[in-house]
């Protein structure tokens, strides 16, 4: 889709909320998938089981989804090269495959549905943080930012941003990012990308904090100063957090930069055992719609559950 016609897609709330997908893993645990522990998590299936991640996809779409991410959140060059053994070119191609996968997943659910004016889904390019690769919890904590610049941080990130945007990703997801420095090396390397679009999201540690314990207002204020990004918010936190989240940084967002907010159902990470454990202070029903919180982009949940969750929103300038 042209990037043009994706920022009309984005910002035609008049014709209601655009709505992401689930919780990408959660969705192929629940038909069997075994990801928990595996350094690769989602993004193995690119290589073992591809055809998996498209009956992901499909469900999301027949569910509502009006936004599709990638199997590639932990997908890189190196952790491929390590774990499947393959050479860094076909590292490239699986990381450039799962865009393949959704876009054709995509064109395969429109042709099934009969004649309508429902929007043509969206293939968002999931780039997760460095802390994913190293598999032990860090994209919670941010730590290892301190021990590496802004360059280092970008040379790790092109490969997996430039296999999306080749690859033909309708816009680019950088989630779960917990620190400031490796936010603002993302929105530095989008800059190598002039035609590409982003949202921008976040891990917290509270209302107030990103996961490094930087403010979030002073995230968004980052973010609001990229022209290439339609949306900045927050991902896979407890939903809680959100409204004083939003509230903290509301007077920092540009006009035209949207929230992009889709937390998880309370859980929490136990990075010894690297499981999801559950969180006591959250039912697994989620939030609740508020005029603060209007449009919220929901992870953590399967096809089925998304389908049943119609006060869930996504998206709001």
């Amino acid at each position: 889709m042209d990037k043009t016609d994706i920022l009309t897609t984005l910002m035609d709330v008049g014709r209601g909320p655009l709505i992401v997908d689930g919780g990408l893993a959660t969705e192929l645990e629940s038909t069997g998938c075994k990801l928990q522990g595996d350094p690769l998590w989602s993004a193995r299936l690119l290589h073992t089981n591809p055809q998996a991640i498209k009956d992901a996809h499909y469900r999301f779409l027949c569910a509502g989804a009006d936004v599709i991410t990638t199997a590639t959140y932990q997908a890189s060059v190196e952790g491929f090269v390590r774990h499947l053994d393959v050479t860094p070119e076909q590292a490239n191609q699986l990381i450039m495959s799962g865009v393949t996968l959704a876009r054709e997943t995509v064109k395969h659910f429109m042709a099934d549905q009969p004649p309508s004016d429902r929007r043509v889904p969206l293939v968002a390019g999931s780039v997760g943080p460095y802390g994913a690769f190293m598999h032990n919890g860090s994209e919670y904590t941010g730590a290892y930012a301190a021990e590496m610049s802004v360059e280092e941080l970008k040379a790790w990130h092109r490969p997996q941003v430039q296999c999306l945007v080749t690859a033909g990703a309708d816009l680019i997801a950088m989630e779960t990012i917990p620190s400031m420095k490796e936010a603002e090396a993302l929105v530095e390397l989008l800059r190598e990308f002039p035609d590409s679009k982003a949202w921008l999201a976040f891990s917290c540690k509270d209302g107030q904090c990103i996961s490094d314990s930087s403010r979030f207002s002073e995230a968004v204020q980052l973010a609001s100063r990229s022209s290439q990004l339609v949306a900045v918010g927050v991902n896979c936190c407890p939903p809680a957090l959100v409204n004083p989240l939003l509230d903290s940084a509301r007077t920092q967002r540009r006009q035209g930069l949207g929230w992009v907010v889709y937390p998880n159902s309370g859980e929490e990470w136990d990075t010894y055992t690297g499981r999801v454990l559950p969180h006591r202070s959250c039912s697994h029903s989620g939030a609740t719609k508020t005029d603060t919180w209007r449009h919220v982009w929901v992870r953590r949940f399967t096809a089925t559950t998304l389908q049943r969750m119609s006060s869930y929103y996504c998206y709001t300038m």
